[in-house]
């Protein structure tokens, strides 16, 4: 739990959660350009999370329930807070309006799709993938 602890606060019941699935920390820009070589092999998702919001806790919890991919995908999880230079470098590289929380699907080397807020919990993430 040490780990989580770091990467995603004291949270008890955050960390199990969030022990649910095999989340991969973003935490730097370099590891952008890896995220998208890895996208023409396999789905790359990115969950942009501010931990001191309680909609976008809800989402992150509601999302970690329902994810049923397993091991199709990699699971990145970017602290907003933690990592506000990463947030922005993801708007910018990807193209995208920065939103939180908000969910980025990359594939063949690109933004599949990408959403945010409660709109997350919404979609079947097998369309996108």
């Amino acid at each position: 739990m040490g780990l989580f602890t770091s990467l995603f606060g004291k949270n008890e019941k955050e960390e199990k959660e969030l022990g649910l699935l095999p989340w991969i920390a973003l935490t730097s820009k370099e590891q952008l350009d890896e995220i998208v070589e890895k996208s023409n092999e396999r789905p790359q998702l990115i969950f942009k999370h501010s931990t001191t919001c309680g909609i976008s806790r809800m989402v992150l919890n509601m999302f970690t329930r329902s994810y049923t991919l397993g091991e199709s995908a990699d699971l990145y999880y970017l602290d907003l807070h933690a990592h506000r230079d990463v947030s922005n470098a993801v708007a910018s590289h990807f193209g995208v309006v920065h939103q939180s929380p908000q969910l980025l699907v990359l594939k063949d080397g690109g933004v599949n799709f990408h959403t945010s807020h409660g709109a997350i919990t919404d979609i079947d993430l097998k369309d996108y993938i």
